[in-house]
């Protein structure tokens, strides 16, 4: 996968290293599990390291403290309340900025909170609706600001939020040894894994609920896509892999608020480059694509699709459908089409309490072109 515009080496790097380690981790841990099982001490190895690992995960990106402030420092920006407030553009942006962090600070069960958001989606819609360029760039930075600030803390709700060793016998999204191990030192994660400071020292927030950072995550990707920014919102996302992993052993809830984002930007996503006729963006927006597809296909495999209330309606779910299988198509290349559909297979496949999004015409498809284009040659 291509780095996206403007990422230097320092960036991607701990992206990269992640990836691998997770990758070689999962792949060692198979080798060895049916082994592990049959010896308690090895199986206490076993989870001692799994813990390990993902507590090496955690702290990782503290050893590239330049990537934890997704805002630059500069002479016009200043820290108020553990949250970075641009000084040096105008009211109405610093305005917008302070009411969007707010609503990410406060709780839902506060009277203040429908007040805050309420005059921030008013300001949002009236930039939007002067029909003015500078007031469409305050709202395209400010929201941009807040998508990166609440995806952030929802990642870290993810992983201090309780519950996930609640789902590791209960049938959900996690289907196999690893899965369920996983589940289960999750916990030791969240206990030994954060402390009271963050890893440039600044004082932590207090923990908001995933659920309520998931929905407002939601509005801001609205929000964005309502100014004209979708492609920023969906690159955000296509990246978040790390709590696209994460997902996979949340909450059902919080994974139902997941999968409500995914799709939104999904059919967001399907158009992207359509009309575009420069050649090097249409590939680095197929590349986006791309990424979307293989951080969040697994979790729309394996999240609990819900019971007593749909995550999404019958209707919804075909339209999703049809809008992955129409991104697939995009991709153009046969390996790059082979690798979500292999992503695809394998989690549909081992997650037997679903059977969405059946991609089954979209392989069908693949199987046939590639079997033409061997006789072809």
């Amino acid at each position: 996968m291509g780095m996206m515009e403007g990422s230097s080496p320092t960036t991607m790097a701990p992206l990269l290293l992640r990836n691998l380690l997770t990758t070689l981790f999962i792949y060692a841990d198979k080798s060895v599990v049916n082994i592990a099982e049959k010896y308690k001490l090895l199986e206490l190895i076993r989870y001692t390291l799994i813990a390990a690992f993902l507590f090496l995960l955690r702290i990782l990106p503290s050893f590239f403290p330049s990537l934890l402030n997704p805002i630059p420092q500069n002479p016009t920006t200043k820290k108020t309340d553990n949250n970075y407030v641009p000084t040096g553009d105008s009211g109405i942006s610093r305005a917008l900025s302070q009411l969007l962090s707010i609503v990410n600070d406060i709780p839902v069960s506060s009277r203040k909170y429908e007040v805050v958001r309420s005059l921030a989606e008013k300001l949002l819609d009236e930039n939007n609706t002067e029909g003015s360029e500078a007031l469409r760039e305050v709202n395209r930075k400010v929201l941009s600001m807040a998508f990166d600030r609440t995806l952030t803390q929802l990642e870290a709700a993810v992983v201090e939020q309780g519950g996930q060793e609640d789902r590791a016998g209960d049938g959900g999204s996690g289907s196999g040894p690893v899965e369920y191990s996983l589940s289960r030192v999750l916990k030791v994660v969240r206990r030994f894994g954060i402390s009271k400071k963050s890893p440039v020292g600044m004082d932590r927030l207090e923990p908001c609920s995933g659920e309520k950072l998931a929905a407002e995550l939601l509005w801001l990707a609205q929000k964005l896509v309502a100014c004209g920014c979708a492609e920023e919102a969906v690159s955000k996302w296509a990246v978040a892999s790390n709590l696209a992993w994460l997902g996979l052993w949340a909450q059902p809830r919080l994974q139902g608020s997941l999968v409500k984002i995914s799709a939104f930007l999904f059919k967001q996503a399907k158009d992207l480059g359509l009309y575009e006729t420069e050649e090097s963006k249409k590939e680095q927006q197929r590349q986006t694509k791309k990424k979307m597809l293989l951080s969040w296909l697994p979790l729309l495999c394996r999240a609990s699709n819900g019971t007593d209330v749909p995550i999404l309606s019958m209707s919804e779910r075909v339209e999703l459908e049809r809008v992955l299988e129409e991104s697939i198509e995009m991709l153009e290349q046969e390996e790059d089409q082979e690798q979500v559909l292999s992503l695809w297979l394998h989690h549909f496949t081992h997650c037997p309490s679903s059977d969405w999004p059946n991609l089954h015409a979209s392989y069908t498809r693949w199987c046939n072109a590639s079997r033409k284009l061997l006789v072809l040659q």
